[in-house]
């Protein structure tokens, strides 16, 4: 081990088991003025068992230019009384050059106030110089990297459970309790957070019944994942609910909603599919509004059908420009549409596969004899375990289960 400017000398004894156990693969900078006392410093270290490289420097200046390009781990010895700097400003200004640096403050026999107060601004640890030895030294130095290691991990854990809270209030927004008025008709939901990025999407859907009887329905998926897109579709969702209870009609509502879209989005590329839906109270048919969104599943008894209306362009690809034809789709008694997000059918069955809008299709026949709740939690299921072995489900899936009467009042939970 040698430093510069100073001559190196190499110990001969062995590593024991408790050194590499604790070789950290790190790099150890000793910031001192003093020739003697880093030459000291450098003896110490090369007795002990520690087998790490020694940086010298004499200045803050130069510590810091050397933080700035080094890629491992750090250790820094530092002396509180520098040609540049003096007294505990210069733990602040290592930390700014590098807040991974693990830092032991180097002090003389009647500062040990100061080397407290230096550990209160960010230090690991201080040692008096005067009291020295390999042995202490050596444990300083693994112990305050151990003790960094533990910040950092710390630091992270609480910035996880800031963003999972954070998730969770998307969520709430994201998913709401639909505002039905009338008992004969039953909304089914689920929603199922693709964690491959760990990071919400912009998934969203509401259902709500009017004065008049009649139930509304959308669904929608905003491109992109973050929170960005997730609270563009917490705006998108409350904006719909708002224009449904203001009477917009359905085609009229997708030019809204665009126009918020791209108002709102932060960046340009951003775009949104959405389908809404509107059941009159007689229950004979549905009208359905697309705006480039995945098509729907028509249940019938235990029949399951691939439904894809006519429609128009996502909303945002081309604002002003996008034109969303009302369709009716028949409905008989008891009959059921569900709706999803293609996060449902995008995840991988293979390495070079997914299970794709026919795959779904084949799956959800399998389970046309179940209530609608079990038929949602079937669709989910399948989709999450044929995905499993390659990630799981890498974006977020909403699924709405809608009809008059499709299920019995004991299917509620």
């Amino acid at each position: 081990m040698g430093i510069a400017g100073i001559p190196s000398q190499q110990g001969g004894s062995i590593p024991s088991p408790d050194a590499l156990l604790w070789n950290l693969d790190a790099s150890i900078l000793l910031v001192e003025d003093d020739a003697g006392d880093a030459l000291l410093v450098e003896e110490m270290l090369t007795d002990s068992e520690l087998d790490s490289a020694l940086t010298w420097c004499k200045t803050l200046a130069e510590a810091r230019a050397f933080l700035r390009t080094c890629t491992t781990p750090v250790c820094v010895l530092l002396d509180l009384h520098l040609p540049d700097v003096h007294g505990l400003d210069a733990v602040r200004q290592i930390l700014e050059s590098d807040s991974d640096a693990a830092i032991v403050v180097l002090t003389g026999l009647e500062e040990s106030g100061t080397g407290l107060r230096a550990v209160a601004q960010g230090a690991q640890d201080y040692l008096v110089k005067g009291r020295l030895g390999p042995e202490v030294l050596a444990r300083a130095i693994r112990y305050a990297l151990q003790r960094k290691e533990v910040e950092r991990a710390a630091a992270a854990l609480h910035a996880n459970r800031l963003i999972a809270q954070e998730n969770a209030r998307l969520e709430r927004g994201l998913l709401p309790v639909p505002l039905l008025r009338d008992d004969r008709f039953r909304a089914r939901a689920r929603y199922e957070p693709g964690r491959v990025h760990g990071l919400l999407s912009g998934d969203f859907y509401d259902v709500v019944q009017t004065s008049d009887g009649t139930v509304h329905a959308v669904i929608g998926d905003v491109s992109g994942h973050g929170a960005a897109e997730a609270a563009l579709g917490v705006c998108l969702r409350v904006a719909w609910r708002t224009a449904v209870l203001c009477g917009t009609p359905p085609v009229e509502q997708m030019a809204l909603l665009e126009e918020i879209l791209v108002a709102e989005r932060s960046d340009s590329h951003v775009f949104a599919t959405v389908t809404a839906l509107t059941f009159p109270p007689d229950g004979r048919h549905a009208q359905v509004v697309r705006a480039g969104h995945p098509g729907l599943l028509l249940r019938r008894g235990t029949e399951v059908d691939w439904v894809e209306p006519e429609g128009g362009m996502a909303l945002g690809l081309l604002p002003g420009a996008g034109r969303w034809p009302a369709v009716d789709v028949p409905l008989t008694p008891g009959a059921g549409l569900v709706l999803f997000t293609d996060g449902l059918f995008e995840g991988r069955t293979g390495p070079e596969s997914r299970l794709g809008e026919e795959g779904l299709l084949a799956m959800a026949r399998t389970h046309g004899h179940l209530p609608a709740r079990a038929f949602v939690d079937a669709l989910v299921a399948g989709a999450s375990e044929g995905a499993a072995p390659y990630g799981g489900l890498a974006d977020d899936v909403a699924v709405l289960h809608l009809g008059w009467g499709t299920e019995p009042r004991n299917d509620e939970h």
